[in-house]
């Protein structure tokens, strides 16, 4: 039962992470995501009084998801 609940923390960081990106780059395709890196690079928001870089909150949330849909050391039961 606990591996579900690491899986579905999996599905939900991918799904955060997808839905990120492509609310900042208007699509999913490999070629015009990679192009519009420079571009996006100093785009931020503040959550919390936090600065927080797009970049870096996506990078974060893909990695989180596939730590827990690998169930890695850290997020294993």
């Amino acid at each position: 039962m606990k591996a579900m609940l690491v899986n579905r923390i999996g599905d939900f960081f991918i799904l955060l992470s997808i839905f990120s990106i492509l609310a900042v780059c208007g699509t999913l395709e490999y070629d015009v995501i990679f192009s519009l890196g420079p571009s996006i690079a100093n785009l931020s928001f503040y959550f919390f009084g936090v600065e927080f870089f797009i970049i870096d909150f996506i990078c974060l949330t893909l990695f989180f998801g596939a730590m827990g849909k690998s169930a890695q050391l850290g997020l294993h039961t």
